[in-house]
């Protein structure tokens, strides 16, 4: 059984799993539960066989449950297996945890306590997470972040052997956004839907699939502003403002406003005729990525995107009430593009 875990990512906490190194307590806590619940099923389901299950697995709630309730199931022994696994969803609702840090002083080590802390973190200040930092394992699963999500879906995939294409990636994640939960049940849906001679997802798939147009969509919207295509962009969001489901305002606000904050950016790089180092300023895996922002920089004076980056603040206010008595989303959505491109 493993000494000291702190500090873990997903995937090492899951490779220990795998090869049954196991700690006596796990925190999995955090605003993001698609990791906290992958982490806790995997336990339910693979560290006692199912005819070991009945007598050594329980599955508790924080609100049903006291401390010390907690720490005395966990001083029991397992009957006829090497461990006992104790469950905790929701573990952010027990209110007293003195019971809990008075048992992590002597943990018995065939149980495995996995506390699941969702919507949130535990103070970093508090006693018992020291505690559990020094006998077992810490992870905290954070939100993904809107740039994170076409790495995450491309290794989501990879994983189930599907491949897809760089557009395709991005409309899936533009239309479905950081709900690991929902992300992942669309793309499943989408792999059971590919042929076994073509394990290949592209925008043709993804509009059947998942119901984005693959010429409308907030992905060919930017490509459109970077590239100034004036007709194209308005034929997009003419498109959204007849079709609110395929895109909004709010569904590309963040998208639009991510690029041209970076263009600006871009034009306080020391060195901006080298593809090489601009890529590096602008933190980019590679010069592939960088096309767009050396578009829009042929396209767009640093002047221009600054006064651009204004009105997305001005727009996003106004979207939120601020000084806007009356002005909807879609004419916001005009304006926004008008000024962008005249």
């Amino acid at each position: 059984m493993a000494e000291r875990k702190q500090a873990m990512g997903y995937n090492s906490i899951m490779k220990d799993l795998k090869e049954r190194r196991f700690a006596p307590i796990y925190l999995l806590m955090g605003e993001e539960s698609f990791y906290i619940d992958r982490l806790a099923d995997y336990m339910a389901e693979h560290i006692l066989q199912p005819d070991e299950q009945d007598f050594n697995q329980s599955v508790v709630f924080g609100s049903d449950i006291t401390a010390a309730q907690l720490a005395d199931m966990a001083r029991r022994y397992p009957m006829m297996s090497e461990y006992q696994v104790i469950i905790v969803k929701e573990a952010q609702n027990i209110k007293n945890v003195d019971a809990i840090e008075k048992y992590l002083d002597n943990p018995v080590r065939s149980t495995i306590l996995v506390l699941c802390h969702k919507n949130g973190i535990i103070d970093r200040r508090k006693k018992i997470l020291a505690k559990i930092e020094a006998v077992g394992v810490v992870f905290e699963s954070k939100k993904k972040r809107d740039y994170e999500l076409p790495a995450f879906i491309e290794g989501y995939l990879k994983t189930k052997g599907v491949g897809i294409d760089n557009k395709s990636v991005q409309i899936i994640a533009d239309h479905i956004g950081a709900d690991l939960h929902r992300l992942t049940s669309e793309l499943d849906k989408v792999i059971l839907s590919l042929p076994e001679s073509e394990k290949r997802i592209t925008p043709d798939v993804v509009e059947r699939q998942i119901g984005v147009s693959k010429d409308f969509n907030s992905f060919e919207l930017r490509n459109a502003i970077v590239s100034k295509d004036i007709f194209k962009a308005n034929q997009i969001v003419n498109y959204f403002d007849k079709n609110p489901k395929a895109g909004s305002l709010y569904s590309f606000l963040p998208l639009l406003f991510g690029f041209f904050q970076n263009l600006m950016t871009a034009y306080y790089a020391p060195n901006k005729n080298s593809e090489k180092e601009l890529a590096a300023w602008l933190d980019l895996k590679s010069t592939w990525s960088l096309k767009d922002y050396l578009t829009g920089m042929r396209n767009y004076s640093g002047m221009k995107t600054m006064q651009i980056i204004d009105k997305f603040r001005e727009v996003d206010a106004k979207s939120k009430g601020v000084d806007n008595p009356n002005t909807g989303a879609g004419d916001l959505m005009k304006e926004l593009i008008f000024f962008i491109l005249h």
